[in-house]
């Protein structure tokens, strides 16, 4: 069997969020989006992540999540974020293929030994106004060293300089991954040493973000150039202060993309935003269709 690290490699990974309505999550709309996903171009999902919410849920919540996924997706990959043991366990018996490991601040490295005994794993670096943690190199190297860490995906939001730095780190891991989480930077990130990615932003346009991932592996410097400045676009109206909000953006942009219905795109812990955005959002999504065809 392929390793998860195998599995993941050169593919994209959409962050899914969660489609809510009137408070309660909306399961049919969820599992309309799961079909839709299901026949895009993606190695897998990752739920319970940032974008879905997951610290945020109930233990019902996060079933009905994960087995709506678990049924549709097939043999794709499925990555659940986890920020403790429950989680851990309940990820494995709903029949994930690895964990999401959410930073932790008191004793990383035993906190990604004991998860990662329960599935397969790839670290968060993850930018600490949204509750990550900034591991230093020699805490970075010791979670790498684990046996059960097939990689680390990074997600600093706009530190070029911190992307380099662990990019320059991986060196010494070769048989682990780098994946990228960074929507604002998607196509220098793999400039930078990133085989995969696993990004927020693929929950709308997956399609897209995919290609470019295969135009990059493949050498195909023009197709690549045309698809970065895409996403680069679309990064620039979904993942905008305020940063929060950008949970119910790409949830907006999933309806504009004829993924979800639109009353389907609450956020019970988001901020409110503007019509206005919305607006910006779904002209954006259909520039891309068109540009991207």
């Amino acid at each position: 069997m392929k390793s998860l690290a195998e599995r993941l490699e050169w593919g994209l990974v959409p962050a899914v969020p969660v489609p809510f309505r009137g408070g309660e999550i909306d399961a049919a709309a969820q599992h309309r989006y799961a079909t839709w996903m299901s026949v895009q171009p993606v190695a897998g999902v990752a739920v319970w992540a940032h974008t879905g919410r997951g610290p945020h849920l109930s233990p019902e919540q996060r079933h009905l999540v994960l087995e709506t996924w678990r049924e549709a997706m097939g043999a794709g990959v499925i990555i659940a974020g986890a920020h403790d043991i429950t989680t851990a366990i309940e990820a494995r018996r709903g029949r994930a293929d690895g964990l999401l490991i959410f930073p932790e601040r008191h004793d990383p490295i035993a906190h990604h030994a004991r998860l990662s005994r329960e599935l397969p794993a790839i670290a968060f670096y993850l930018y600490e106004a949204a509750g990550g943690v900034a591991y230093d190199d020699a805490t970075l190297h010791a979670i790498l060293d684990l046996p059960g860490i097939a990689g680390i995906k990074v997600a600093t939001l706009d530190s070029v300089m911190t992307f380099q730095r662990i990019a320059g780190l991986m060196r010494s891991h070769p048989g682990k991954l780098l994946i990228t989480g960074e929507d604002r930077f998607l196509g220098y990130s793999l400039m930078l040493g990133a085989r995969g990615a696993l990004i927020g932003m693929g929950a709308a346009l997956p399609d897209v973000q995919a290609a470019l991932l295969r135009a990059y592996a493949g050498g195909e410097w023009a197709r690549f150039l045309v698809l970065s400045h895409l996403c680069d676009r679309f990064s620039q109206v979904t993942f905008v202060q305020p940063m929060e909000g950008y949970i119910r953006r790409m949830l907006w942009a999933a309806a504009a993309d004829g993924a979800l219905p639109r009353e389907a795109c609450e956020d019970p812990w988001g901020p409110d935003l503007p019509q206005a955005e919305r607006e910006a959002i779904e002209r954006m999504v259909e520039h891309a269709r068109s540009s991207a065809a």
